[in-house]
């Protein structure tokens, strides 16, 4: 082979490989987990809450998995499983052994608590001397150093205390780790500093300007970010001289918005977008501002065309966020078994309109609101197909439930919360409203209980008397 096409070869197969980046390789053993699949998940963004996969662990008869992830930057990750929250910091080209804690599924009663919180945890490996392993004891030592001053610290506000709690901390960690871990070390820390010291914003913003958005899908920058700049334009709007940013907003003028970051919170660039994106999606779900501008600004190019691409990404998911399900939006499709084994999809008939209960038929409010659908089918079943989205359950109960109590709605039953993560339901019941087109007709629908009645009654009537007065034109 010529010598030139060779080397070109070698080339092109070296760029594609750090192009792909470096492979990580995640093993695990335990007998507990055999026949168990964990899903990891990472940060789509700092800003939208929403999350991606990174990777599945699946465990084979015996308890042992492997796979590996492509990455050529620190990549945080996470995984709930049972009553835990393991929390990964994978490194690019190593190999993880991970130890995972002995298997404890959630009881009922944590499977219908809505407030029901995992225990939070950096996962060890067999290693002990990986990144993850290090992270775990800082975390650790910072808060056995913690507990030891609590009073001092939180009470008391005492300057020396936390000088003491620095000093604990350089004693048990005095050689400088990697990059990943002293960020994390750093915003911990300043994070503690902040809550004891009752600091504004503003007193510590400036940490977040040298920060590499290669760090920004980390937790520790995330819990920050969030504290520091939670709310803050509905804040920064009601202060004294806030009107100069309600005016911004409603202008669309990001140059003035950004002015305002530099003066504020001594940020510039790429920190500085992040930030306004950050600012412009809480005052989107304030209801304080006008939320065509917020649109506007977040579909702008400054943000879809910004030179760093984890703004663009952050900036596309905020905007899907904020339109997802909004009234005249068109819904998601739901296609599930009903309670008789049978396939079927919502948009199946498009001659009425559709109100789609999701619900836990093992919750007495549930229960309560599942009744309710009677009287609803009463006033409204010659305009109105109900659906009930159940979450997965009991077999006999809900077939017991049902029969008793001749709910007269199609019953499509969730096995795999395939439709409620999709219509991103948090908690029973949650409903929607469609027209015959599949579009949704209200923000926010009500619950049976919740006024259903008075919302859809009054609003029908009115689209009913338009229909047929431009009909009769």
């Amino acid at each position: 082979m010529n010598h030139s096409i060779r080397f070109l070869i070698i080339l092109i197969a070296a760029l594609s490989f750090s192009l792909n980046g470096m492979a990580t390789s995640i093993r695990c053993t335990n007998s507990e987990y055999a026949n168990e699949q964990l899903t990891f998940y990472a940060f789509a963004d700092p800003i939208s809450n929403n999350n991606k996969v990174a990777f599945t662990l699946k465990f084979n008869s015996k308890g042992t998995c492997e796979t590996s992830v492509q990455i050529d930057e620190p990549f945080f990750t996470f995984s709930e499983f049972g009553i835990y929250r393991g929390m990964l910091l994978l490194e690019p080209g190593v190999s993880i052994d991970l130890k995972l804690p002995p298997l404890k599924k959630k009881s009922f009663a944590d499977q219908k608590n809505p407030y029901f919180q995992p225990i939070a945890f950096w996962i060890y490996t067999n290693n002990g001397d990986m990144l993850n392993d290090k992270i775990s004891r800082f975390e650790q030592k910072l808060n056995e150093l913690t507990d030891k001053d609590f009073n001092a610290l939180y009470f008391q506000q005492s300057e020396a205390a936390f000088n003491r709690l620095k000093a604990g901390i350089d004693e048990a960690f005095p050689e400088k780790g990697s990059e990943s871990f002293e960020l994390h070390k750093t915003l911990r820390l300043k994070l503690m500093e902040a809550d004891i010291f009752r600091m504004s914003p503003e007193d510590y913003s400036a940490v977040f300007q040298s920060i590499s958005p290669k760090f920004w899908g980390h937790q520790s920058f995330k819990t920050l970010f969030d504290k520091t700049f939670n709310k803050q334009l509905s804040f920064s709007a009601k202060a004294i001289g806030g009107a100069k940013v309600s005016a911004a907003v409603a202008g669309e003028n990001i140059n003035a918005l950004l002015d305002f970051i530099s003066e504020k919170y001594k940020l510039s660039g790429t920190m500085a977008d992040l930030v306004l994106l950050k600012m412009l999606h809480d005052g989107f779900y304030s209801k304080e501002f006008p939320v065509k501008a917020i649109k506007n600004m977040i579909a702008s190019k400054h943000f879809t065309g910004n030179r760093e691409s984890k703004i663009r990404e952050a900036a596309k998911n905020v905007s899907a966020k904020i339109t997802f399900l909004e009234k005249g939006s068109k819904a998601p499709t739901i296609c599930l078994s009903d309670i008789n084994g049978k396939k079927l999809c919502t948009n199946d008939s498009q001659e009425k309109f559709k109100y789609i209960v999701f619900a836990d038929v093992e919750t007495v409010i549930c229960q309560e609101h599942l009744k309710y659908l009677s009287r609803l089918n009463e006033l409204f079943n010659k305009n109105l197909d109900i659906f009930v989205v159940l979450r997965n359950t009991d077999r006999a109960g809900i077939d017991s439930f049902f029969k008793e109590n001749k709910v007269p709605a199609t019953v499509l039953i969730d096995t795999e919360n395939i439709a409620i993560a999709e219509y991103k339901v948090r908690s029973f019941p949650q409903c929607f409203l469609l027209n015959e087109k599949h579009q949704v007709v209200f923000d926010d629908a009500k619950a049976p209980l919740n006024g259903f009645e008075q919302q859809f009654g009054t609003w029908l009537r009115n689209e009913l008397f338009m229909r047929q007065r431009n009909q009769a034109r």
